[in-house]
């Protein structure tokens, strides 16, 4: 049940469009519910409509005109109730009982006060009410209304629990603001998909995704084709910023800004500066990062992110302060990878960025930590632009959104941990997203694997099964219960012996660096994570080649490559040592 409060100026327009048609037409058999006393009229059930309507208002506005300069400007509290998709029809009775109850919580008019204020709760549609509200009381006094956004949502809380429907996620009050109703008309009303509100808000946020300083950040604003104004104090120092899309104008044909503190509670000034405080990480040559030379700008730096993603992933399971830092950059390192990536996956990974975007904000505090890598991996991400969608490109993209998966759903598990509902449940959301972008942008290269892994000649093929059986007894299923496929990791460990690893030893590390029972596909994972700690293409098309040419190759225990600026994990305690397996015959 999701209740939303408006307030405005215009008790008689407002019952005009309550009791009108709408607008589209989707108003339908509007009446009262219930009222203040139990006897105000009903333009819905009366002969005359409009005489009705003129009598509501005026009941309505009785106290509103006796109270004369001392009321309110806005004196018009308006507050829709609507059920959850799916949630049975209430009827009248029930629906009454909710806008008392409302009205009570917020002070409006509390139960046993004879001077509360004057309302009325209005039916047009089966799943939604409108209370409406004049906010001067019968003694003439303007009501006490501190939190009651606050109040109506706990109520409303207990009612689902009372009255046996969904029961949504409480807010903590760290939410962005929601489009008004007049910005969704406005939006529908010009054909665009979402409100001006919301695609600034994802603009913005793309804007900081590793930006270095703030004169960066307003360049950026300003590339993606955004109105900036910046607001400065008389030394010329900037206090605040407004954006506003090209052509979005109001009735007097002036632009619509929005401030970025309204955008989201993170999006102000001093809340950016705070973030680009911290800086991005320098950087480095590809050769010092251990990346070939033949891979292109996008396809290095998304196997470098995958590292520190998989590093975050580990600090989510520290200090919280620490952990909610690493939200705020992985939020970052999203955004990055949704403006750059390919056409194929580019919907669902702007998706998983913008419902991750409320995971990234809670009460516990990000201080005292250090997200420099994950500011400079999104950086490198955006500087070096889009990726194509094949080739090493589009290995190398599903090789960061495999990890991505596994980062997300370990931030559901933290915040569900300290009772964040609305966080925990977006970060789930993300997590869905990215394993539908994860699916498109590995469809071709674990395809080309699998078949690698049944062409491999039988001897060798029972050898490295034989390693995944020892390493990993009880993976035989993936999460939804079907057979899982080996053929991809058969044919990579292969590819790992030829590039002159020791199989067992790098399996061990890559099982060990970070959680898998959250894996979809566990055998996926570890593809991912063996190919790119052995530096193997990403798009298995080529085959591996040896670190040395015309060398046979000499096998290491692990032979690690160098991450830019990713802290060494600590690893978990291992399953066995792999030198004291039996040796592979």
């Amino acid at each position: 049940m999701v209740p939303d409060i408006g307030r405005g100026s215009r008790t008689h327009g407002l019952l005009v469009y309550l009791y009108g048609p709408g607008r589209r037409e989707e108003h339908t058999d509007a009446h009262l519910v219930g009222s203040w006393d139990g006897f105000a009229p009903d333009p819905g059930r009366d002969a005359d409509p409009q005489v009705a309507l003129a009598r509501l208002a005026a009941a309505l506005d009785l106290r509103v005109k006796q109270a004369g300069d001392r009321a309110p400007a806005k004196h018009v509290w308006h507050c829709s109730v609507r059920t959850a998709p799916g949630d049975r029809w209430l009827s009248d009775e029930e629906w009454s009982a909710v806008a008392q109850r409302i009205v009570h919580a917020t002070g409006i008019a509390p139960d046993g006060d004879p001077d509360g204020c004057r309302w009325i709760a209005v039916r047009h549609a089966e799943d939604h009410i409108h209370i409406v509200a004049t906010l001067v009381r019968g003694d003439l006094r303007n009501p006490r209304l501190n939190y009651d956004f606050n109040k109506a949502q706990a109520v409303c809380r207990r009612i689902e629990q009372e009255m046996g429907l969904r029961r949504l996620n409480a807010g903590d009050g760290t939410a962005a603001k929601n489009p008004t109703s007049a910005e969704k008309f406005k939006a529908e009303r010009i054909g665009r998909t979402e409100t001006s509100r919301e695609t600034l808000r994802e603009a913005v946020r793309q804007a900081v995704a590793g930006a270095d300083d703030e004169k960066e950040f307003f360049t950026r604003l300003r590339e993606a084709g955004l109105r900036v104004k910046v607001r400065h104090a008389p030394s010329g120092d900037a206090l605040g910023y407004n954006v506003a899309l090209p052509g979005d104008r109001n009735r007097h044909g002036e632009p619509v800004w929005y401030p970025g503190s309204k955008l989201a509670p993170d999006l102000s000034l001093p809340k950016i500066r705070l973030r680009l405080a911290d800086g991005t990480a320098e950087r480095t040559t590809p050769s010092a990062a251990g990346s070939r030379p033949d891979w292109s700008p996008p396809a290095r730096e998304r196997r470098s992110a995958t590292g520190i993603a998989e590093h975050a992933a580990v600090l989510l399971d520290g200090d919280d302060n620490e952990a909610a830092a690493q939200l705020v950059g992985v939020g970052e390192l999203l955004d990055a990878v949704a403006q750059t990536s390919p056409a194929a996956t580019r919907a669902e990974l702007a998706a998983a960025a913008r419902a991750f975007e409320r995971a990234t904000r809670s009460h516990v505090r990000a201080e005292r930590a250090d997200i420099r890598a994950l500011r400079s991996a999104a950086r490198g991400i955006v500087q070096a632009g889009g990726a194509l969608g094949r080739g090493e490109d589009g290995g190398t993209t599903a090789m960061l959104v495999s990890t991505l998966v596994l980062v997300t759903l370990a931030a559901a598990r933290w915040h569900s941990a300290r009772g964040h509902a609305q966080q925990a449940h977006a970060s789930r959301q993300a997590a869905e997203h990215l394993r539908i972008a994860y699916r498109q942008a590995a469809a071709t290269p674990m395809r080309v694997l699998h078949d690698q892994g049944r062409d491999l000649p039988e001897a060798q093929r029972r050898t490295h099964e034989a390693t995944l059986r020892a390493a990993l007894p009880e993976q035989g299923v993936r999460a939804d219960g079907t057979p899982a496929k080996t053929d991809a990791l058969v044919a990579t460990l292969a590819q790992v012996e030829l590039a002159g690893h020791d199989p067992e030893a790098l399996l061990q590390q890559a099982i060990d660096m970070c959680e898998l029972d959250t894996a979809e596909d566990v055998n996926d994972v570890l593809v991912w994570r063996l190919r790119r700690l052995a530096q193997l293409p990403a798009h298995p098309g080529e085959a591996p080649r040896c670190q040395q040419a015309g060398t046979r190759p000499t096998k290491t225990s692990t032979n690690r490559t160098s991450e830019r600026n990713v802290p060494t994990a600590p690893p978990r305690p291992a399953v066995s040592d792999p030198r004291s397996r039996p040796p592979r015959r």
